[in-house]
């Protein structure tokens, strides 16, 4: 029987939620750097600023959303509410009049985010078992992408529709997040996983800490590390758009990503399964610096083009693999709070490298920004080389 056989129906149900989800989210995200510094005058540091805030905090509030779903030892319920205030949130981007009101909305959609997340990821690893957890996250990503990527082709679609009205168009986000809290609360069987194990603590507590083990902790930092080298996909919007893309085509930039991140996510996450860890995420750091490369030394939408595309393969080698190896270096019982805490310190260093992205961008240029990406990504693969010679498991 194939691994995707074996793969229970409640994991394809959350892989639709995710789908649904992320076609409303990245209907909106795909236009919403161009509007902001369009429409609503904003700089490449304010922009950095909106999200690298709202990205750190959706990977910042995981690490307590995973905690409470530990001790409560359910995990649906907090998707839900995760999934539910994602949803609310994606009038306001219609209704949007300054750069504030745009912060608010991302705010609470990322909130949304971080609430969901860490209990939806260990609620995969909670229905699959270990031999084919890589393809379970594999599929799940893949199918979070397809929403990625027909997000942004609605977006262009729409925006041709409506003459180039992002209000108008932001409209439109609300059907399918609605879709996706629905299925969710009628298509999503959690198991029974017997009482919680322990009671209700502190996440950085050093018990909780050293319980993690030095394996999860080495996952941690060369993800953090990683991050810092991944500031937000808008910056490959206003690339394209600087390289001379037109305002209505900006969601192509996504729609390019994403679908070579949905293509390969799933093969990649089965492939997980067959190798080393350590020697797929090395590769996916390789495919990065040449993203970065590529981007930074662009003259033209296609040489963006190139860098947009192995910036999804990069995605696809890493991100449902890094899922992988958080889960299997962590205690069962602290599974919730394990994808918490690296969320948390991803979240960090997500804000850090955004944040500078458009600082280095508004006074040393675009192709600074990039090479400083490259070099992030040196870091982290010097780290996954030297943990080897090591011969650490």
């Amino acid at each position: 029987m194939s691994a995707t056989a074996k793969i229970p129906r409640s994991v394809w149900m959350l892989g639709f939620v995710s789908l649904f989800m992320d076609v409303s989210s990245e209907l909106i995200h795909s236009l919403l750097p161009v509007f902001m510094v369009t429409s609503l005058g904003a700089s490449m540091f304010v922009v950095g600023i909106v999200e690298g805030v709202a990205e750190a905090t959706a990977l910042i509030v995981k690490v307590f959303s995973g905690t409470i779903s530990d001790y409560l030892g359910k995990r649906k319920g907090l998707a839900v509410l995760g999934y539910g205030l994602g949803a609310v949130s994606k009038p306001i981007f219609a209704l949007a009049l300054t750069v504030h009101w745009v912060f608010v909305a991302r705010f609470m959609d990322r909130i949304g985010k971080g609430i969901r997340g860490a209990p939806r990821d260990a609620l995969v690893a909670d229905l699959t078992a270990p031999e084919i957890r890589g393809a379970a996250y594999g599929l799940r990503q893949s199918l979070d992408t397809v929403g990625a990527f027909v997000g942004p082709l609605l977006a262009v679609g729409l925006m041709l529709a409506w003459a180039g009205d992002f209000r108008t168009v932001f409209w439109f986000a609300v059907i399918p997040a609605a879709l996706s809290v629905l299925i969710l609360i009628f298509g999503v069987q959690e198991p029974d996983t017997g009482k919680p194990r322990r009671g209700p603590t502190s996440p950085i507590q050093w018990q909780t800490l050293s319980d993690l083990g030095s394996a999860y902790w080495w996952v941690v930092t060369t993800g953090g590390i990683f991050t810092l080298a991944r500031f937000s996909e808008a910056f490959l919007i206003l690339r394209a758009q600087q390289l001379g893309l037109a305002d209505t085509y900006a969601p192509f930039v996504l729609v390019l990503m994403n679908v070579v991140y949905a293509v390969s996510a799933y093969p990649l996450g089965r492939l997980a399964d067959r190798m080393s860890h350590r020697t797929l995420l090395a590769l996916g750091l390789v495919v990065l610096v040449a993203s970065d490369l590529a981007l930074a030394q662009a003259e033209g939408l296609v040489t963006v083009a190139a860098g947009v595309a192995l910036w999804g393969l990069h995605l696809g080698m890493t991100q449902g693999l890094l899922a992988t190896m958080v889960a299997a270096t962590a205690p069962a019982h602290l599974r919730g709070t394990a994808f918490g805490f690296f969320n948390l310190v991803g979240g960090i260093a997500m804000l850090v490298a955004s944040v500078l992205a458009g600082l280095l961008w508004d006074t040393l240029g675009a192709a600074v920004t990039f090479y400083t990406g490259a070099a992030f990504s040196v870091i982290a693969l010097v780290m996954v080389g030297r943990y080897r010679r090591r011969g650490n498991v």
